[in-house]
């Protein structure tokens, strides 16, 4: 297993999380110099919050332990291509490098829809890498809204 395969993994290990808790499973891992700085996992519905992303929490958590708001050195692991919004947060964190599990055709930022990251007028250049573990992600992706689908039309109890 590569080091890109690794940190997916630990990210997926968010997303299941988030599953588990009735969210969208998205998962990220912020990693700088070989450790991990930042994770989190997608917490919209639990916070009541629109920007609870699971990039924009990991950023923070970043940004928090190393004490700084500039994430130059870092990687960021995700499974879901990030929305505009999120991709946004990663440039302006002057992050190096996004990897991310599979595409998003509805939301991505980083060439689905958007592709925020080549965009020539901004300031700083994210290093994008896609496809990382994609089917495990998608997979999860899948089945929590199949899940999500069937349980609308049988409610239980």
């Amino acid at each position: 297993m590569n080091s890109d395969e690794k940190w997916m993994r630990a990210a997926l290990r968010e997303a299941a999380r988030a599953a588990s808790q009735g969210e969208v499973p998205v998962g990220a891992i912020v990693v700088q110099d070989g450790r991990i700085v930042g994770r989190n996992r997608n917490q919209v519905e639990r916070k009541r919050d629109a920007t609870a992303h699971a990039e924009i929490l990991a950023l923070r958590q970043a940004s928090r332990k190393l004490k700084q708001w500039r994430l130059t050195g870092c990687t960021l692991y995700v499974t879901l291509e990030p929305c505009a919004m999120c991709t946004g947060a990663l440039v302006q964190s002057r992050i190096d490098c996004l990897v991310f599990a599979c595409r998003d055709p509805k939301f991505g930022g980083c060439g689905s829809v958007f592709d925020i990251p080549k965009e020539k007028r901004l300031n700083h250049r994210v290093e994008v890498k896609g496809g990382v573990l994609a089917e495990e992600s998608r997979a999860l992706l899948v089945g929590f809204f199949r899940e999500r689908r069937n349980a609308e039309r049988w409610p239980s109890g």
